[in-house]
């Protein structure tokens, strides 16, 4: 694929800036109306709530929760839940707004949304957890909605608070709404072949670009950064497809093993060790930063945003970057990448498994009708192919790189909606 240079603003201050940046450079070479440009940049909505709850010890601490809803143009809005000490405003707004292209990339009948609520889960108990997300739930009750706002797990929830979070919208509502979340477990509605869909689809993704390379999987090496939820099942599901995994790491520890890491005995090990890397004997231990820069074919980002850098592109040995994270490049990165030749499928395309079993459950709460995993997965497979399709033709027809070309392809959903609904 031939591509043309882009260019973005050296500084960024936020996260949301990055997306803009992104946002401005494929408005230019799509020829995105102003009118549109200027909806895509304002979210829709932004909520912030105080939840003060009472902790375990007797002690009142006064938590900050967020929701951002970024578009409703195709659908009800739809995106993650996350935990963490680094949430705030600028970043659910960001992420929300990613969640419009992801979405609109998978043409799933969504907009964008996220939330978050600042605090560290890993030092409090099930009980302070479970009071937390019942207060945020109780909180968002006039945001959250299965025909208004959807939302899911994401960085430092799971199925358990999804759970929490049905429950208590049900008693604020007064009746059953599964429908108002996905991600939940399978006995309260969720969907089979939810928990491994986001690495699923990185894996789908892997084998598409490599097809496009023409470069035969039982060949390649692979780096996945991330251990968690999305970067354990991509490595297990990329190993299935005879794809050498050289490198694996979560926060605690980095592994190379240039004969292939063990992945099923990796995943195993973090099981019984308190859900971290550190002490797997499968590899030798080497610094976080160079797994970024290890010598394989593919390099999976699938830990936390910005870590590929413009200082960190420049020593790249991989072919190709599969997004697993949320905006894991810098868009100071982003040509860095495109002049050393080096294929991105960006993460509103590559991690949109996720949001896209996240539909098939959505749909089958509202149809009372439950599919077996192999139907979601072949849903799943066929979907994602579909979206990678179209993302390379437009990264073709416009003569610009696999991030652009997803970017494209979402503001042309966006746009033709807009301009069919109108505005005032």
């Amino acid at each position: 694929m031939t591509t043309k240079t882009t260019t973005v603003p050296a500084e960024h201050q936020s996260m949301f800036d990055a997306v803009l940046a992104r946002l401005d450079v494929a408005a230019k070479i799509y020829g995105l109306s102003d009118e549109v440009a200027t909806i895509l940049k304002n979210p829709q909505k932004q909520v912030k709530v105080s939840l003060p709850i009472m902790m375990d010890n007797g002690t009142m601490r006064v938590f900050e929760g967020f929701r951002t809803v970024h578009s409703t143009i195709l659908g009800p809005s739809k995106g993650g839940i996350r935990y963490a000490m680094d949430v705030c405003d600028d970043e659910v707004k960001a992420l929300s707004a990613w969640m419009t292209f992801k979405c609109a990339v998978a043409n799933l009948p969504y907009g964008g949304g996220k939330g978050g609520i600042k605090c560290n889960p890993r030092e409090m108990s099930v009980g302070e957890l479970e009071r937390l997300t019942k207060a945020y739930t109780t909180a968002m009750a006039d945001v959250f909605g299965v025909d208004k706002d959807i939302p899911a797990p994401d960085m430092g929830t799971s199925g358990r608070e999804m759970a929490w979070l049905l429950d208590a919208y049900n008693k604020t509502h007064r009746g059953n709404f599964p429908g108002v979340t996905t991600g939940k477990p399978v006995g309260l509605g969720g969907s089979l072949g939810r928990d491994a869909a986001t690495g699923r689809g990185v894996m789908i993704s892997t084998l598409a670009a490599l097809a496009k390379m023409k470069l035969d999987p039982k060949k390649v090496t692979a780096a996945v950064q991330g251990f968690g939820n999305v970067g354990s099942h991509a490595s297990r599901l990329l190993n299935e497809q005879g794809i050498k995994i050289c490198a694996i790491g979560d926060h605690t520890a980095t592994l190379w093993n240039e004969n292939g890491i063990d992945i099923k005995a990796a995943i195993e090990f973090v099981k019984t060790n308190n859900n971290v890397l550190k002490g797997f004997k499968g590899g030798v231990e080497i610094k976080p930063e160079e797994l970024l820069t290890a010598k394989v074919d593919i390099l999976v980002p699938a830990a936390l945003q910005n870590v590929i850098t413009g200082e960190v592109a420049q020593n790249i040995n991989a072919k190709l970057i599969i997004e697993g994270a949320n905006g894991p490049t810098t868009p100071e990165a982003d040509p860095i990448l495109k002049d050393k030749g080096i294929i991105v499928v960006p993460d509103i395309l590559a991690n949109g498994g996720g949001v896209t079993v996240s539909y098939f459950e959505w749909v089958q709460n509202k149809y009372g009708r439950y599919w077996p995993e192999a139907e979601v997965n072949e849903k799943h497979d066929a979907s994602m192919n579909a979206a990678f399709e179209t993302v390379w033709k437009n990264a073709e027809q416009y003569n610009t790189t696999m991030r652009m070309g997803a970017y494209i392809t979402a503001l042309q959903k966006v746009e033709s909606g807009i301009k069919a609904k109108g505005w005032y």
